[in-house]
């Protein structure tokens, strides 16, 4: 089994509050677990980022620069993360990008230099799961109160209570630090140094995957 060296966090529903279409830095607002499941996870030398479906852009509704000042607030408050991506297609368009195709996920790898397979998605929607395993990584379901019956009992053993939860559950199940050079194996790892700032979207990619399933609008 691949040793896991990255999270990709959702960003609406799991990171922050689910504002429709926003596209207002001052009306970002972290959610409970947020802030601590990001360092939980740099602390244990893994890489982070967000893939998040933007598709207020292709419907008219949004500018990609609005949607990156949003994603620069949410960065300095969450401390910065390794890799920022997003979806600006509307749901029609039939890219490869859009959760629960695989793109956002290939694209965020490709940015931290890791496989897809040593990725973990945590999302708030099946879409995000689904995501996951279209590229070949792992995904983890926060269900929040608009996430789906349906879609939590599907994924009921891949849930998460929290964020700091889901986090500790991958260090436990698949995270196994490789000792660093003059380290005793057991001491603390280094942080992931954090170069990639936020981005724009992710190239299209293969057209014709399912689209998302029911449940909590997939933005």
């Amino acid at each position: 089994m691949t040793n896991v060296s990255a999270v990709l966090f959702d960003r609406d529903g799991t990171l922050v509050a689910d504002v429709p279409y926003n596209g207002e830095p001052g009306r970002v607002r972290l959610l409970p677990g947020a802030a601590e499941a990001v360092a939980l996870a740099r602390s244990h030398g893994l890489a982070t980022g967000v893939v998040s479906n933007q598709s207020g852009i292709g419907r008219g509704l949004l500018t990609t620069e609005q949607v990156l000042r949003v994603n620069r607030r949410a960065d300095a408050l969450l401390g910065g993360l390794d890799a920022w991506v997003f979806c600006p297609h509307a749901p029609e368009a039939g890219c490869g990008c859009r959760k629960p195709r695989p793109g956002l996920v290939l694209a965020a790898a490709a940015r931290l230099h890791v496989a897809p397979a040593a990725c973990v998605v945590i999302g708030d929607i099946a879409a995000d799961v689904l995501a996951a395993h279209a590229a070949g990584a792992r995904g983890l379901l926060v269900p929040n109160a608009v996430t789906a019956p349906e879609e939590v009992a599907r994924f009921a053993d891949l849930a998460a209570p929290d964020l700091p939860t889901a986090v500790r559950r991958v260090l436990d199940r698949w995270h196994r630090p490789a000792p660093e050079p003059g380290r005793r194996d057991g001491a603390r790892p280094a942080a992931v140094a954090r170069t990639h700032r936020p981005a724009g979207p992710a190239a299209p990619l293969a057209h014709g995957t399912p689209a998302a399933p029911a449940g909590r609008r997939s933005s």
